[in-house]
């Protein structure tokens, strides 16, 4: 028998903010239905539930391994871990095994980002230009004439540091578009032998894809917010975020470079054939970024974690900017990060509506509306979130004051939807 899904404690109300409002706009408070009272989520019958899925999900034709750690009121309520960390070498899967996070990088350095928002060091509709002059002089892709040739325009508005937070910069990514592929190649962004401001230099040879503000696309805009780290701070970003962000919150396992004492328990990296195959990755290809002393310190990718260093982080948020005492941001700059920032003129979301009912807010997707159906990701409305290249996933569910982290190394990005089947061992099924 099922959990019903459960939207009954706190109904979060969100505020749209238009695109370039001129404003850093607040999101209202949360309404209260019931004071002081809580159903637990993470009951006895509910943690059984959750092994079940997650022992299931290391079966053949799935991944290899699999940990989750799920705090609920301040309290661990559920921390299980199945499979294997190396499959090959029968290691298993553990709490302190480090993962390569990806893309949850993003919500540290959208951390970083706002703590200099609230010393005043910008706004949020400040042009980017104003502070990366790399970008001051961008044009926007307008096709190609009957020789194969970009043709350009000017960007009908500025890019403004809230187009970085929310993917709406306009930056191309890579993908079949006439002679801007041919362009963004040449640049070759994805190497990492350059500077964050090295970077801003390569992307500024070619044109936008789309005009700011007119297009949710992911791409390097988490990048360019961790050079405005940079430059607003004084300090390279890799030594900000580790001084402001992540020594503060304990989280020492938390960095881009592993050192070798520490590789035995850096995970493989697996990738998952049509048919359910699981191949390990050579190491020297998947773990060559963290293994080896790189120039970039991206912002948007690039950090290894273990399950306890990540949920200090989710625990700062779900506790409104603070942890053990230590503050990182304040309560209304959290809640300002985890309110949908996309008007709903924005029509163009790439693959974000695939995640379900989501808005996007400062480097989190925030889900505004229930499942519409069974097959959606479950969730609760108000909860906040981001997920890795490499299947791992966390979420905020501030309703509930719980908070989850999710991990294994399984390419190409969840393709068993274990996301959707550990959210639902959580919340109970969509009925």
């Amino acid at each position: 028998m099922t959990t019903p899904i459960r939207f009954f404690l706190i109904l979060p109300l969100f505020a749209l903010l238009s695109c370039g409002s001129g404003t850093d706009q607040h999101p209202p408070e949360t309404i209260t239905a019931e004071p002081g009272f809580h159903h637990p989520i993470i009951a006895s019958g509910v943690r059984a539930r959750i092994d079940s899925t997650l022992r299931a999900l290391t079966g053949p034709g799935s991944t290899a391994g699999v940990s989750a750690l799920i705090y609920e009121q301040g309290e661990e309520v559920y921390f299980g871990a199945f499979g294997y960390t190396d499959r090959e070498a029968a290691r298993p899967m553990d709490r302190n095994t480090i993962v390569q996070i990806y893309s949850m990088t993003k919500p540290l350095t959208g951390t970083a980002l706002m703590q200099l928002w609230e010393q005043g060091k910008f706004k949020l509709d400040d042009p980017v230009s104003q502070y990366l002059p790399e970008l001051a002089n961008l044009s926007v892709y307008a096709g190609v004439d009957a020789n194969g040739k970009v043709k350009t325009e000017a960007p009908r508005r500025p890019m403004t540091i809230r187009d970085l937070t929310r993917h709406t910069a306009g930056f191309y990514n890579g993908g079949d578009t006439p002679g801007l592929q041919e362009l963004w190649e040449k640049a070759d962004v994805r190497a990492t032998d350059h500077t964050l401001s090295e970077l801003a230099k390569k992307i500024a040879t070619y044109p936008l894809l789309f005009h700011p503000g007119e297009q949710w696309l992911y791409g390097p805009s988490v990048d360019m917010q961790a050079l405005l780290v940079e430059r607003l701070s004084g300090q390279p970003f890799d030594e900000y975020l580790r001084a402001n962000v992540l020594n503060p919150l304990g989280m020492t396992e938390t960095r881009y470079f592993v050192p070798e004492a520490d590789r035995t328990r850096l995970s493989a990296v697996y990738r998952r054939s049509d048919d359910g195959t699981l191949t390990q990755m050579p190491a020297v290809e998947s773990q060559a970024f963290n293994t080896n002393a790189q120039v970039l310190t991206p912002g948007g990718w690039g950090l290894t974690a273990t399950l306890d260093d990540y949920m200090s982080f989710a625990q700062m948020l779900v506790n409104e900017g603070s942890h053990d005492s230590v503050q990182i941001l304040k309560p209304e700059t959290v809640k300002l990060m985890a309110t949908s920032h996309l008007s709903e003129d924005i029509k163009e979301r790439s693959w974000l509506p695939s995640k379900g009912q989501m808005g996007f807010g400062i480097n989190f997707a925030v889900r505004v509306r229930p499942p519409a159906d069974k097959d959606e990701n479950n969730g609760i409305v108000g909860e906040f979130y981001w997920d890795g290249a490499a299947s791992t996933l966390f979420w905020v569910d501030p309703t509930n004051e719980l908070t989850a982290v999710l991990f294994t190394q399984l390419f190409p990005y969840d393709p068993i939807r274990l996301h959707k089947k550990f959210r639902d061992a959580v919340y109970g099924s969509v009925e």
